[in-house]
């Protein structure tokens, strides 16, 4: 079973900049097929980056150009810096992680959630303006 804890939520001013993490154990991290997801009050779970095993990465076009995701898999870290904030971007953020193989594509959005069988509680990012 893989367990996931994201950390590094916060608060900030528009235009400003935060780095979620996300530790993950119980299995080869560098198999994983890894993403962030968020979600706002009243809205749908929102897939907004991914990464495959290769570190082909994936984004939603509402975040494409300010955020960045990476992973580390000598420390099992997954991470999202997040750049030029906005107040739109509010929401808990999800880290998820699956290991059943993907092949991401730079030229297609992120995959649904349906797609990850492991999910951590969320870290909370408020925007203010």
């Amino acid at each position: 079973r893989v367990q996931l804890v994201e950390s590094g939520g916060g608060s900030v001013q528009t235009g400003g900049s935060l780095r979620l993490s996300c530790a993950a154990d119980g299995y080869r991290f560098s198999d994983l097929c890894m993403g962030w997801f968020r979600q706002a009050p009243g809205k749908k779970r929102e897939a907004i980056a991914a990464i495959d095993v290769g570190q082909t990465t994936s984004y939603d076009s509402s975040v494409k150009g300010r955020f960045i995701i990476s992973r580390d898999n000598d420390k099992n870290m997954l991470y999202l810096q997040m750049n030029s904030l906005k107040p739109e971007d509010t929401a808990m953020y999800y880290c998820a992680a699956d290991q059943r193989g993907c092949d991401y594509s730079e030229s297609l959005p992120p995959p649904p959630a349906a797609d990850f069988a492991y999910w951590g509680r969320g870290t909370q990012v408020t925007v203010s303006s």
